[in-house]
């Protein structure tokens, strides 16, 4: 174990050292919000599991959606749409599958921190605001009625990819050094 002494001078007549020490905490800083963004991810999933788990599950038991928020009252509507099933199987299920696939994604960057799983998870995360828009346009000039659920999942799927595209920036910005 190695103590490292610094004085005021070293500071001074050494720049590097100050330079490091900045370069060391920024990194630290950075790391952290870093991680505080895949946590927000990491909730954010556990709401989409819930949110197409509750789907799914009325779906399965043949009950209605309990949704009357603010006039939006159209769930049952869209849930007993053609436009509800893909390969006879509920979209709900592909949102429990969705949302669960992030939130392992999610855990393991919590764990390895690995650039490649940010991206798989950037592109999970295209993937599902694409499917909500496109579900979304649907639901709003095909069917003709909007579900709470849904709109609630595509608002999931676009803060998750706003958050994950916060972990890793899609084009690196040059750091300038200061003169």
């Amino acid at each position: 174990m190695h103590a490292i002494c610094f004085s005021l001078t070293d500071f001074i007549h050494d720049g590097t050292i100050l330079r490091h020490l900045h370069r060391d905490g920024k990194a630290r800083i950075l790391s952290g919000m870093k991680r505080m963004w895949v946590v927000a991810i990491l909730f954010l999933a556990f709401c989409g599991v819930a949110d197409s788990a509750y789907i799914a599950q009325n779906e399965i038991n043949g009950t209605p959606l309990l949704c009357d928020i603010q006039g939006i009252s159209g769930c049952n509507i869209v849930a007993n749409s053609q436009y509800a099933y893909l390969f006879d199987i509920p979209l709900a299920e592909y949102g429990v599958l969705f949302y669960g696939i992030i939130f392992v994604l999610a855990a393991l960057e919590l764990i390895l921190f690995d650039r490649l799983l940010r991206r798989v998870l950037q592109g999970m995360s295209i993937v599902g605001v694409l499917a909500s828009l496109y579900f979304t346009f649907l639901q709003g000039f095909v069917i003709g009625a909007f579900c709470i659920y849904c709109v609630a999942s595509a608002i999931i799927a676009l803060l998750i990819l706003v958050f994950a595209s916060r972990i890793e920036p899609l084009r690196k910005v040059a750091l300038q050094q200061p003169p």
